[in-house]
């Protein structure tokens, strides 16, 4: 009776401990946890939040925890941590920057034997390096696509997903798996863009609006961020946000009296930065369709522009000047940026597509409170903001597609969310067997795992382990014995 109550406790412990630590920000190669659970739970204080302004906390206990036990661990463990470095070889814990050194080296010479980038059933495991992502079909499923870091970077200047920088730092290649998921989904796009050549198969029609569900860490952000890439090659004009909470959490926000939205004046600035850094030599050649003049609003920390209720747009301005004009006054850029959501309905010269990570961020409560006593505060949702307000729908003609990500943790949505259509989500599984094989196979070339304890039945026991979460199989690998 006493072991079943212990082993019971012990699990509800364990799940605790799981919820209470964002899965964004556990480490691939964690020490096994040794603090108590009340130890994890961050710090809850707000009281101290300034009324007409929201700023991140500091270092919470997390961190203060971690850094205390690893001053621990570096006492205690110092003789024995030499002893099992030598002892598990290229796969130690301890040996730091030389084994790092030493994989480094190893996967140098590995590029000189091509014989060694083999998949499973002797497969290719990587695409041609002619292959680019509009040219990838079905028959490079399973394979890996090698990226340019730096051109990668340059196309994705907003930022790369969390995911894509895991991967591609613990692998130590830019290089990413090509799924079906994204194959179709880039399909589904190009079908709406060049409905001629890619005629619908089986009688599909293509969505203009697709959300983008799943399990944690199946792979959602990773998709949207290689439609992204493939769709800027194509030369379309494309709005990404990879960090949709960001629009609703930080900085100032002000209710706007004429249109009784709460206005967040550094949200909308960097929205319209991060839309110039990669589309400015298309947006000059576009023209703004609309000249009404822009209502200026409240700056961020400087009030009302006094003497100056509105800003003029000049005749033949390009959609160029109209960002310009937001990024310059901070008087001005949340209505440049409701202002670009129309004017981004109207162009017609290219494709337009926007691209949002965290979309589910947009169907809860915002960071942000309203005064409503002296004592008491109102959550302000995020359908309430202004930015988000112009963005959020999917009852529109234009091509949109949003990724939830559920690494946020706002809790479950219901499945009929406003303003979105019924049909617009598309789930997203996580690796089936196949994939599973040839990532381990990747992570074998790779050198995450050793040769001699590499087989079948170990990799699957991983698969199964991990339940087909990507990260987590990259955790495991490395202890494969």
């Amino acid at each position: 009776m006493f072991r079943s109550v212990v082993r019971i406790t012990s699990r509800n412990l364990n799940l605790n401990r799981r919820s209470l630590i964002p899965n964004d920000a556990v480490s691939h190669f964690p020490s096994p946890p040794s603090a108590s659970a009340a130890t994890l739970i961050p710090s809850l204080d707000h009281a101290h939040r300034r009324r007409f302004s929201s700023s991140k906390s500091t270092k919470s206990s997390i961190t203060k925890t971690k850094k205390s036990e690893g001053k621990k661990s570096k006492s205690k463990g110092g003789e024995s941590g030499a002893a099992a470095g030598a002892e598990d070889g290229e796969f130690g814990g301890s040996a730091g920057d030389d084994l790092e050194a030493g994989r480094a080296k190893r996967l140098a010479d590995d590029e000189k034997t091509p014989s060694l980038d083999v998949g499973p059933n002797g497969r290719p495991l990587f695409t041609p390096r002619d292959v680019t992502l509009s040219k990838l079909s079905h028959k490079d499923i399973g394979s890996y696509f090698k990226f340019d870091e730096a051109a990668l970077k340059a196309v994705l200047p907003e930022g790369l997903a969390s995911g894509i920088e895991d991967e591609f730092k613990e692998s130590w290649r830019p290089a990413l798996l090509v799924r079906k998921s994204f194959l179709d989904l880039r399909d589904n796009f190009r079908r709406i863009a060049d409905p001629p050549m890619w005629p619908s198969e089986g009688g599909v029609k293509p969505k203009k609006q697709i959300i983008l569900d799943g399990p944690v860490k199946s792979g959602k952000s990773i998709a949207l961020a290689m439609l992204v890439h493939w769709a800027r090659d194509e030369g379309w004009l494309v709005l990404y946000a990879p960090k949709g909470r960001d629009w609703t959490h930080g900085g100032y926000f002000y209710k706007n009296q004429h249109t009784g939205f709460w206005d967040t004046p550094l949200q909308a600035e960097s929205i319209l930065k991060d839309f110039v850094k990669f589309n400015e030599p298309r947006l000059r050649e576009l023209r703004c369709n609309v000249y009404d003049p822009i209502v200026l609003g409240e700056g961020a920390g400087v009030g009302y522009l006094k003497g100056q209720e509105t800003m003029p747009i000049p005749e033949d301005s390009t959609l160029y000047d109209l960002v310009q004009m937001g990024i310059n006054s901070t008087h001005a850029a949340v209505s440049v940026v409701v202002r670009l959501r129309k004017e981004l309905s109207l162009v017609k010269d290219v494709p337009v597509l926007i691209a949002i990570d965290q979309y589910n961020n947009w169907f809860t409560f915002s960071e942000f409170e309203e005064p409503v006593t002296p004592r008491s505060c109102r959550p302000i949702h995020a359908r309430e903001l202004t930015t988000v307000n112009a963005f959020r729908s999917m009852m529109h003609d234009d091509m949109m597609v949003g990724a939830f990500s559920h690494s946020t943790a706002v809790g479950k949505l219901r499945k009929d969310l406003p303003d979105v259509p019924a049909d617009a989500r598309q789930n997203f599984h996580r690796y089936s067997l196949d994939e599973a094989e040839a990532v381990c196979y990747y992570y074998l070339r790779q050198r995450l795992v050793r040769r001699e304890v590499f087989s079948e039945e170990n990799w699957k026991k991983i698969y199964y382990l991990a339940n087909g979460n990507g990260a987590e199989m990259r955790w495991l690998v490395p202890f494969m014995r």
